[in-house]
């Protein structure tokens, strides 16, 4: 498997263990003190990292920073509407087509350099 794919699919993880830190708790904590959320979203976020931090430091070696920021980004939104919509039972709007659609060109205008 190339850098690329292995930095993407590290990435793709990582925003799985992050969206579920971040937003979860919203679900299955709301009843406990903030804190015990906290301590249990930095329990998840330690996982995001240990695959976050060589996420970035192979996908580094294949694209710039600015390239990995947007990858990113694409994959953070691509990880959490189905997450809000599955998980949360957050109802789907139009606006994530239009976030997408803007993602997207933010992916041509950063990468069509690199080809």
């Amino acid at each position: 498997m190339n850098r690329f794919a292995i930095a993407t699919t590290l990435l793709v993880c990582s925003n799985v263990f992050m969206t579920f830190a971040w937003y979860a708790h919203l679900k299955n904590l709301a009843h406990k003190p903030w804190f015990i959320a906290a301590l249990l979203s930095w329990g998840i976020a330690a996982m995001e990292y240990l695959l976050q931090v060589p996420a970035n430091r192979i996908g580094y070696q294949v694209m710039s920073i600015s390239q990995l920021k947007v990858l990113q980004e694409v994959i953070s939104l691509s990880v959490f509407v189905p997450f809000a919509a599955l998980y949360l039972r957050e109802p789907m709007k139009l606006d994530y087509l239009w976030a997408a659609l803007c993602l997207l060109a933010a992916v041509y205008f950063i990468f069509r350099s690199r080809y």
